[in-house]
């Protein structure tokens, strides 16, 4: 009989729905799921779904922006078992916030995940972060690591630069843009340092960049991000299952000797460049 002691939990955050449902049901049976995300009738749905699968399954709400609530997501997770897998799916993008709350949820989100739950991972234990393909699109001269080492030590300050910076474009939802593409790109640093520095414990850190997804979500980004799908080999928008089976794959505890890199998983659409005429 399975105790508490010896089972294996995995967390997904933005796990009601989209890739992060899609994830959890490619785990391995053998893994204990914790769904989160803001809204409890979305979590509970996807508990529904994952039980009528086989699995052990739970919702816990959660705001990714609020360290308070990470941390009780992740004693409630380390209550349940030994915490084997955390895919970090909660994201908002542009078209539902504004630059303020697209950093705290993005990129301040990514760092209380990290450090809250790698306090309670041991030797063998997986780290997935999801960023965006969005994450490759920026000037590089705009990007300044000085600045995203502030996410750990002065947040307030860490995002009023980048704000500033975001606030270059005349457009709303242009300036949204910029920082959601500032707040991806800060993902994939972050989960780099993390890798070097949770790797000394045996915690593994990757991260993954998704394209368009065909999420509610995606499609409420498509307007505007849409002019990528022709760049992409296929010329269409990724599913969630696809992107649910990358990070399932990421996330594997046998999947042991990559991290510390982002994986680029958009169709091909920012490597278009060196084989189609933009």
């Amino acid at each position: 009989m399975e105790t508490k002691e010896n089972k294996k939990i995995c967390v997904i955050t933005g796990g009601g729905s989209g890739m992060g449902l899609a994830a959890a049901k490619y785990m391995p049976k053998d893994k204990v799921i914790i769904v989160s995300g803001r809204t409890v009738k979305k979590l509970e749905k996807a508990v529904s779904e994952l039980k009528e699968l086989g699995y052990e399954a739970y919702a816990h709400a959660c705001d990714t922006s609020d360290r308070q609530s990470v941390r009780k997501l992740a004693e409630y997770a380390a209550c349940m078992g030994e915490i084997k897998n955390v895919i970090n799916a909660a994201g908002m993008s542009p078209a539902m916030t504004g630059q303020e709350q697209l950093l705290r949820v993005n990129a301040l989100g990514t760092v209380y995940v990290n450090q809250e739950f790698s306090k309670r991972m041991n030797k063998g234990s997986v780290i997935v972060d999801v960023s965006s393909n969005s994450a490759y699109i920026l000037p590089k001269f705009l990007i300044n690591k000085k600045v995203y080492a502030l996410a750990e030590t002065d947040e307030e300050k860490f995002l009023r630069k980048l704000i500033k910076i975001s606030n270059l474009p005349k457009g709303q939802y242009e300036k949204a843009g910029f920082a959601y593409a500032f707040s991806k790109n800060f993902v994939i640093w972050y989960a780099q340092k993390c890798a070097y520095e949770y790797g000394q414990k045996g915690i593994r850190v990757v991260s993954l960049s998704p394209g368009l997804i065909a999420t509610d979500m995606g499609n409420l980004e498509k307007e505007s991000g849409g002019d990528l799908i022709p760049y992409t080999a296929e010329q269409r928008m990724g599913t969630p299952e696809e992107l649910g089976y990358a990070l399932a794959t990421l996330a594997d505890e046998r999947n042991g000797y990559l991290a510390g890199v982002d994986i680029l998983c958009d169709g091909g659409s920012i490597n278009a460049k060196n084989f189609k005429k933009i």
